[in-house]
């Protein structure tokens, strides 16, 4: 991914943190057919010695050949908050005219060689955790156990988890790092879904 050293996001927190606030990534893989992309929620666990960028971990349906390409090199683009941004926002515009529109984003770029899990109790895991963090927010979270034991067991064999050890992970936070302060601060306040990203930059 082209990334100009002013949008190039290092902090491994910081592309954590957006897998982890937009968990629906699209993995690409390379197989005889060519190219092709699944959309998938993922989870990302802490760095370790084997996966020092992390380890992403996800399940398909076991008739999806998606987890016969395991031992291949994939990618998976996690995609932040985007927004358009008005020329009419930046201080030159009634000075020279001389600004044009653009747009704004944060996206992450992971990279690792694909792994099939074929374990029941592997992926019974991976979905309580899926399912507690997403039902959190809930005033009455559902649970696996709030449904019969025989069911999900029929549903665990009718799937493959997936992990992803990543061995390179990219960032790019295209937020006006380029502009001046005070468009900085304008378009912060006309795009409010990129304001959190906007208020830690990258390290120039």
């Amino acid at each position: 991914m082209y990334a100009p050293s002013h949008f190039d996001e290092t902090r491994l927190d910081r592309l954590h943190a957006l897998i982890d606030a937009h968990p629906l990534g699209t993995l690409v893989t390379h197989g005889e057919a060519g190219l092709d992309a699944d959309h998938l929620p993922f989870e990302i666990g802490a760095a370790t010695a084997a996966a020092p960028f992390g380890t992403l971990r996800a399940h398909v349906a076991r008739a999806n050949p998606l987890w016969r390409q395991a031992g291949t090199n994939v990618l998976v683009v996690f995609q932040g908050p985007s927004a358009y941004v008005s020329p009419s926002l930046y201080a030159e515009k009634p000075v020279s005219g001389k600004v044009v529109p653009t747009y704004n984003y944060a996206v992450v770029h992971a990279h690792g060689v694909l792994r099939a899990i074929d374990d029941p109790a592997w992926l019974r895991a991976l979905l309580e955790r899926l399912t507690a963090r997403h039902e959190e927010p809930r005033g009455a979270p559902w649970s696996l156990d709030d449904a019969p034991p025989g069911f999900i067991d029929t549903l665990l064999g009718a799937m493959v988890g997936i992990e992803i050890p990543l061995q390179r992970l990219q960032g790019k936070w295209k937020l006006s790092q380029n502009r001046p302060r005070a468009d900085q601060v304008a378009v912060a306040a006309d795009c409010t879904g990129l304001m959190p990203w906007m208020a830690a930059p990258v390290r120039k």
